[in-house]
């Protein structure tokens, strides 16, 4: 999934639900020259990355407390990486608004979330968010679809917005 946003190195990347930090890493080693901050509600996923960017020498992670209902975009953001977060989001619409007014012009949303359906994994059906919400939500904030990706991912959506220039 990293590889597919082809990212150049030097970005900067939000992982916003970094939770353990699984996709933090990994765009760490992808943006030699550019910077990660992984944001999560939850204080002891951001020690953990902490402590692991500490231990390990990983010097371009930053990680950072966020509040549920604020999702704190740095204007420097060139990528927001939001993967199976959104559905435990309280006040989607507000929160995906106050994300997109925080988002540079320009810059991209990558938005995951389990596709519908019974499927072997992800959350029970009803706490999965349609296609067609996800659209109106991400459109409703602001953001247009930029590309999407069926073929990646067998059970989640996998989005790319932009907010216009």
């Amino acid at each position: 999934m990293v590889t597919a946003l082809g990212l150049k190195g030097t970005e900067t990347v939000v992982d916003l639900g970094a939770g353990s930090g699984y996709f933090t890493f990994r765009f760490a080693e992808t943006l030699p020259a550019g910077r990660v901050v992984a944001a999560d509600t939850e204080a002891e996923m951001i020690r953990h990355i902490h402590h692991r960017a500490m231990m390990e020498g990983v010097q371009n992670v930053e990680a950072k407390l966020i509040e549920s209902s604020d999702p704190t975009i740095p204007v420097q953001a060139d990528l927001v990486f939001v993967c199976d977060v959104l559905h435990h989001v309280a006040d989607r619409s507000a929160w995906l608004a106050k994300l997109a007014a925080e988002m540079r012009p320009g810059a991209r949303l990558v938005l995951i979330e389990f596709k519908e359906g019974n499927l072997p994994e992800g959350p029970p059906e009803a706490a999965k968010i349609t296609r067609a919400q996800i659209l109106e939500l991400v459109t409703q904030a602001g953001l247009t679809l930029a590309s999407e990706r069926a073929d990646l991912l067998p059970y989640q959506n996998f989005l790319v917005f932009r907010k216009p220039d």
